[in-house]
């Protein structure tokens, strides 16, 4: 069956001749590392991930990071839901005076929606890991702010330790880059930015970065064209290398590592029907690679994407100050629709809100009514319950985060057996 994707034209041969040639070219072919590599490339993505069984060399050759680059770039990433995490803002940076987490409630908490997940939590690592901060592509980051900081790979169940910080920031928002994702390592960045108690007219932000190439942190100030405030304990949207973070005032903070470590810029927040009424904004990115907005209040929700300007620069910044980007109204979607198709949801529409993205998605999205967690199709406009594990009905979902956990869907060699 897998012939056929490579099968050249041999139109005008023999049938001798063709098996002949099945015979003796395509065994030799099937066990070259290269070609071999450029035919499992014209494999789609349901059939991929069963060929790890044919043979050592198939299964060494689809779990490589290079193959596993060429093929996510060709095909996409999917990823798979293993849970939900559950951060209190409560408990983050608290005074001495403020609340303490009581000992029968996990500093990490995990709402498990699949065997993946209920063994993760039962593994007992999440115990040693702090308070969940952010996750990208399976990597998360956790700690207790604002000195020791851990990164966690679950697919190799490898746990980094972060030197402490150089810079104190009482209060503070951070980034998780994964830039490499590899079987034996990741190659990532941590970035701390302070934000400040006090609304004062600033326009610098002071950050450190953590490289996992260097192992140090390094202290940078980012300069604004105009006064900005960045918001505090919220983890940023990554996309393309690009990091968001939500500011104060109905804006949105873009910083590029890339371009260097001296400037940051902003724009505004999409001005839509819910923009005035709005109770909750989360980011995300799209299928086509671009930052989404999403927001909400108790009678529906807008999606937005960000899109460069025709004929504008490729970075970010113009004179690195003006962005030139616009933002495009994807989605509205009115929360009546939901509720007549389950017309207990009713029962907590004032409650009902934007949760999150999926990574890489536009067309569906996460949203919570009470302590129900539900998938919507923005397309359909139908929604289905979402089960887990956990107690919902314990969560203070006024004070904490609850962020979807994904795994990037691909096999690795440490959790397959060949003969």
């Amino acid at each position: 069956m897998l012939l056929v994707y490579a099968q050249q034209d041999i139109t005008g041969l023999t049938e001798t001749e063709r098996m002949k040639r099945n015979n003796s070219v395509y065994p030799a072919a099937l066990n070259c590392d290269d070609i071999l590599h450029e035919i499992l490339l014209r494999i789609p993505p349901p059939t991929i991930s069963k060929l790890i069984i044919v043979s050592k060399i198939w299964l060494r050759v689809i779990c490589s990071p290079s193959f596993r680059q060429c093929y996510v770039r060709q095909w996409g990433q999917s990823f798979r839901l293993l849970g939900f995490f559950v951060c209190n803002f409560l408990y983050l940076g608290r005074p001495r005076d403020g609340y303490r987490r009581p000992r029968w409630e996990p500093a990490l908490p995990i709402l498990s929606t699949c065997k993946d997940g209920d063994d993760l939590k039962l593994s007992g690592i999440l115990k040693h890991l702090g308070y969940f901060v952010d996750s990208s592509k399976g990597i998360i980051l956790s700690g207790f702010h604002p000195k020791a900081y851990y990164v966690y790979n679950t697919v190799t169940k490898q746990k980094y330790e972060l030197p402490e910080p150089q810079q104190f920031y009482k209060v503070l928002c951070m980034a998780l880059i994964v830039e490499e994702y590899l079987d034996s390592d990741i190659c990532y960045k941590v970035i701390r930015a302070r934000c400040e108690c006090k609304l004062k007219e600033r326009n610098t932000v002071s950050i450190e970065t953590y490289s996992s190439k260097s192992r140090q942190w390094k202290q940078s100030t980012l300069m604004c064209s105009t006064t900005l405030a960045l918001c505090p304990r919220t983890a940023a949207m990554v996309v393309g290398g690009v990091v968001h973070w939500f500011a104060m005032w109905g804006k949105l903070a873009i910083y590029d590592p890339r371009l260097g470590d001296r400037y940051i810029a902003l724009i505004k927040l999409p001005t839509g029907v819910l923009t005035h009424e709005h109770e909750e904004s989360v980011l995300g990115e799209s299928s086509d690679g671009l930052l989404q907005y999403g927001q909400s209040n108790n009678l529906g929700l807008e999606i937005w994407i960000l899109e460069k300007e025709a004929g504008a620069n490729s970075s970010i910044y113009c004179n690195c100050t003006h962005l030139k980007y616009k933002w495009i109204l994807r989605w509205r979607l009115n929360f009546k629709v939901l509720w007549k198709q389950m017309p207990s949801l009713s029962t907590h529409s004032k409650e009902t809100q934007i949760l999150s993205f999926l990574p890489q998605n536009s067309t569906s999205i996460f949203i919570r009514s009470g302590w129900n967690i539900l998938l919507c199709d923005l397309e359909t406009k139908t929604v289905e319950i979402v089960n887990y594990q956990g107690r919902g009905g314990t969560i203070s979902w006024e004070s904490s985060k609850v962020v979807p956990y994904f795994l990037p869907a691909w096999p690795h060699t440490s959790s397959v057996s060949v003969s």
